[in-house]
Order: C-alpha cells, then sequence, then structure tokens
C-alpha cells in the first residue's frame, strides 16, 4: 500500500528554485563545453549536486536557517528537471546558435 506523502512548503521552494540554477548552470556548460554535450550535463549535474548540498552544509555549521537532506533532494529535483527543460529548448534550437546567445550575454559581444 502507498502512502501518502505531504510535501512541504519548504520542499516546493527549494524544487523551484532548482528549476533556474539548473537552467543556468547547463547554459553556461554549454559556453564552456560547447561541442561536448555529455560533459555539459555531467558538469551541470555535479555543480547542481555541490551546490544543493553545500547550501544545506553551510545552514548546519552556522545554524543559519535548517539544515535538511530533503531540501537538498527536492533542489536536485529541481535542478535536474531545469536541466531536461535546457536539453529540451536546445533540440528545437540548433546548439551552436544557443552557445552564441551565450556569449552574448555572458560577455556583451557578438560573433
Amino acid at each position: 500500500m502507498l502512502m501518502a506523502y505531504k510535501i512541504g512548503k519548504d520542499k516546493k521552494k527549494h524544487f523551484f528554485v532548482g528549476i533556474p540554477l539548473g537552467i543556468l548552470l547547463q547554459f553556461l556548460s554549454a559556453y564552456f563545453f560547447t561541442a561536448q554535450p555529455i560533459l555539459t550535463i555531467t558538469a551541470s549535474f555535479v555543480i547542481l549536486v555541490a551546490i544543493c548540498y553545500g547550501f544545506e552544509l553551510y545552514s548546519l555549521l552556522t545554524g543559519k536557517g535548517h539544515a535538511d537532506n530533503l531540501d537538498a533532494i527536492a533542489g536536485i529535483i529541481g535542478g535536474t528537471a531545469g536541466i531536461l527543460i535546457f536539453l529540451a529548448i536546445s533540440r528545437l534550437f540548433d546548439f551552436r546558435v544557443l552557445s552564441s546567445i551565450a556569449l552574448h550575454l555572458i560577455t556583451g559581444t557578438t560573433c
């Protein structure tokens, strides 16, 4: 029998903050590792996990906030959704176009 699990507002907040974080990390990875999609996904995910658990570790060590592993997991799930959203959008457009947009946004120059 499956038990109903009520998801707290805090977990939802971490999930929804994770989505743009995942998109941003994937966007930056696409800029730095232009022609290596597996490397961009791996780098984005590893950095996402480090940020989510790093934030919870910071909360634990400083006593600011409430350290909870489920918060980190919710952020990772949201960030993974963000990475997948970026990848879906990048399938609609040419990957080089997205890299060019990233270059323009980061440096303010055009190709």
